[in-house]
């Protein structure tokens, strides 16, 4: 089952081997040394050279870059082999493949990542889309899950950290639907009200 009490928590870290984005195999890839200080966008997906998982993978590698402007690391995770992982990599995207991206992709051969997360499917065994944004103080902030046919879409992921990094910055809570340059809330009630009448207003 999916542990919802990571949230609050600080990450769980772990060692394994993992393709970096320049192809090279780090076989002790730590998420502690990657993160250092950094945010860190930990995507889980259930297999490489699958169906619904090239599309996600190609289009976080699509957004890599605005993550990077965030200060944050994307990593992908499932329960392939290195090997597989470099494999995939090193196939073209018109051969089922999904060519170079530029952030690691972790082998979790053991299941031991996706049982420390509690995103193991119970059934078939593999990671479910799993989601977990950790702050640059090593705290999760944010878990989600999608069940296996139902892909994530990336610009919901930069908005959350947007939230998150607005919140750390200024002490305002973001509302429903807030986005990056929108006015957000002081935890009081003169502030949410102002701001429902304006949102009202349109």
């Amino acid at each position: 089952m999916f542990n919802s009490t990571l949230v609050g928590q600080r990450f769980p870290d772990f060692t394994s081997a993992a393709v970096m984005g320049d192809g090279s195999i780090n076989s002790t890839f730590n998420l502690a040394e990657i993160i250092n200080n950094k945010f860190a966008v930990l995507f889980f997906y259930p297999l490489d050279f699958t169906f619904v998982c090239p599309t996600e993978l190609l289009a976080f590698n699509q957004s890599w870059q605005s993550f990077q402007d965030k200060n944050a690391e994307l990593i992908a995770i499932s329960v392939d082999s290195e090997f597989s992982h470099l494999a995939w990599r090193n196939t073209s995207v018109k051969q089922g493949g999904i060519g170079p991206v530029k952030y690691p992709m972790v082998s979790d051969l053991s299941h031991e990542i996706c049982q420390l997360y509690g995103v193991e499917h119970p059934v078939k065994k593999v990671a479910y889309r799993a989601t977990c944004i950790i702050d640059n103080a090593g705290i999760i902030r944010h878990q989600s899950i999608n069940d296996l046919p139902i892909g994530r879409e990336p610009s919901e992921y930069l908005r959350l950290l947007d939230a998150i990094i607005h919140h750390d910055t200024h002490g305002e809570v973001c509302p429903a639907g807030w986005q990056k340059g929108k006015p957000a809330m002081e935890t009081n009630q003169a502030s949410v009200a102002a701001y429902l009448e304006e949102m009202m207003a349109d």
